[in-house]
């Protein structure tokens, strides 16, 4: 079974998704931007949100996080929770 493992930032609007995105893509580090604006608990993680299989996710998570490529900052991604900016550390098919 395919597994990944990500990282992402959750937040309440694509204005701020694609602020914070355009700032890691500057060079801001991905781990410290989840702590400061992440509303999710895993900011504490840096939005570490460890090895999951297909189907553990919402949808629009699942869609991305299985076809992204890894090390790519993906988003926004937009789910019920809100905003999501998504990056897939690892993954095996």
């Amino acid at each position: 079974m395919a597994q990944a493992t990500a990282r992402h930032i959750l937040v309440d609007t694509e204005a701020k998704c694609s602020e914070l995105k355009a700032a890691i893509e500057g060079g801001a580090d991905f781990a410290q931007v989840a702590k400061e604006n992440s509303s999710c608990p895993s900011s504490r993680d840096g939005g570490n949100l460890g090895t999951f299989g297909r189907g553990q996710m919402v949808r629009e998570f699942d869609e991305v996080v299985f076809s992204a490529p890894v090390g790519v900052v993906q988003g926004p991604v937009k789910t019920q929770f809100g905003y999501h900016l998504l990056e897939v550390t690892d993954r095996q098919d």
